[in-house]
């Protein structure tokens, strides 16, 4: 899965995009020095999320929307489109950029 499945997964899961679960995160102290454990139990605790797609969540409050270009252009289901991810959900997305 691409780190932008993920995203998309997350907010599929729990009805808010990326960027309305940072702006929760923020509101409840969160920020890029938080404990792993800590996010992933909120995000467990509030919305039922698995471990894997917390830490994709965590990566983006920890190092925001910009990831490695490692998989991007590759091939098979790990790849992303671009280096930056979309946090606006995937209704903000024009149709052919998913």
């Amino acid at each position: 899965m691409s780190y932008q499945a993920y995203l998309d997964a997350l907010e599929a899961k729990t009805g808010r995009t990326p960027r309305e679960l940072l702006d929760q995160a923020h509101e409840r102290g969160f920020g890029p020095t938080s404990r792993a454990a800590d996010v992933v139990a909120w995000l467990r605790d509030d919305y039922g999320v698995g471990r894997g797609h917390a830490m994709a969540f965590y990566g983006v409050l920890k190092n925001g929307s910009s990831i490695s270009d490692a998989h991007v252009g590759s091939t098979g289901t790990h790849r992303d489109a671009s280096t930056e991810l979309h946090l606006d959900g995937v209704a903000a997305r024009e149709p052919n950029s998913r």
